[in-house]
């Protein structure tokens, strides 16, 4: 078997390649410069030496066909486009453009290829803004508040629109938070962990986040991982929710990561109203019980443990970044 992994220098894309490499799979993987890319992700999983690495546009149609017809996979992940909800509100063009326009040339590619390669498309639980304080299930209706989110959800019902007219394999992932060490700095939850164990090690800094009572799904990202591969062996395609199904504000997170390192979180944290987004989600949680049922998954790792984690990796890196008091949600 063969995949391409589109994104794979991020997150979710390295977990995955560590997955698909163990099961025997040939990895191809995307950036938009694989030259000038560090994959440091990759490189601290060991793995840049095991795959394939080319170069994709997904912006571009010919881009990727061309990686598409150079690779030949039996199932593509397609992880890429700009991926903080907080930075869509500074570079909305830049954000719907990345994210809509490489989702619809991928489908259409695959299509024009005669549409037998598998396609995994990460969606997102931005999609369904505020809840209620209710579990969004599959059946949830869209409700986005961020650039980010309007263009995940065009992508999300691209991708279904494909399934039905053309009868792809196209199947959309919606995860909810999922976080690990390998999360770049830019996001909150690594700024959090990050500037804690700076502050531990004796950094008189403060640090200094946006709201703190939103409430989030956070899970573990290699376990997330393992839902997308799995979805891809059904079947027949559908969309499914993967959360743990349990919640926690950021206040929550920011109390545990001071807490495993022996300090009172209220000492050194400031929320200030600059670093609000313009519109935000109160309240996240996902109901993952139709993935347990069709996919027999099922998260593991809660939002303490994987915290923990996080906190454990920081310390034992001599790497991490200078001071940054204005980590913002993204």
């Amino acid at each position: 078997m063969k995949a391409l992994i589109c994104g794979i220098g991020g997150q979710d894309g390295a977990y995955l390649a560590s997955l698909l490499l163990d099961k025997g799979y040939e990895v191809w993987g995307t950036s938009r410069d694989a030259q000038m890319t560090e994959f440091r992700n990759l490189k601290a999983l060991q793995l840049d030496q095991r795959l394939k690495l080319c170069s994709m546009a997904p912006t571009d149609f010919r881009s990727v066909l061309s990686v598409l017809a150079r690779s030949q996979p039996d199932e593509v992940y397609f992880l890429a486009g700009q991926s903080s909800v907080g930075l869509s509100f500074e570079q909305p063009v830049e954000t719907l453009e990345s994210i809509t326009v490489g989702t619809l040339n991928m489908l259409e590619a695959i299509r024009f290829l005669g549409g037998k390669i598998k396609l995994y498309h990460a969606s997102s639980s931005e999609c369904f803004g505020d809840v209620g304080q209710h579990p969004a299930n599959e059946g949830t209706p869209f409700h986005p508040r961020s650039p980010y989110a309007v263009a995940k959800a065009s992508a999300h019902w691209m991708v279904a629109n494909y399934r039905e007219a053309y009868g792809l394999f196209a199947c959309n992932g919606i995860l909810f938070n999922h976080e690990s060490p390998l999360r770049p700095a830019r996001f909150v939850t690594r700024k959090i962990v990050d500037g804690a164990v700076r502050i531990a090690a004796g950094s008189n800094e403060k640090l200094v986040l946006g709201r703190l009572d939103i409430v989030r799904d956070w899970g573990f990202a290699p376990e997330y991982v393992d839902a997308m591969w799995r979805m891809l062996q059904l079947d027949k395609p559908c969309d499914l929710v993967i959360a743990t199904g349990s919640s926690a504000s950021l206040e929550d997170f920011v109390r545990m990561a001071f807490l495993n390192l022996g300090l009172n979180w209220s000492e050194h944290v400031v929320s200030d109203r600059q670093f609000f987004r313009p519109s935000d989600i109160d309240w996240s949680q996902g109901d993952p019980e139709l993935a347990r049922k069709v996919l027999g998954w099922e998260a593991k790792t809660r939002m303490p443990a994987v915290v923990e984690l996080m906190v454990q990796d920081a310390r034992s890196s001599s790497d991490l970044l200078p001071s940054n008091q204005h980590a913002a949600v993204p």
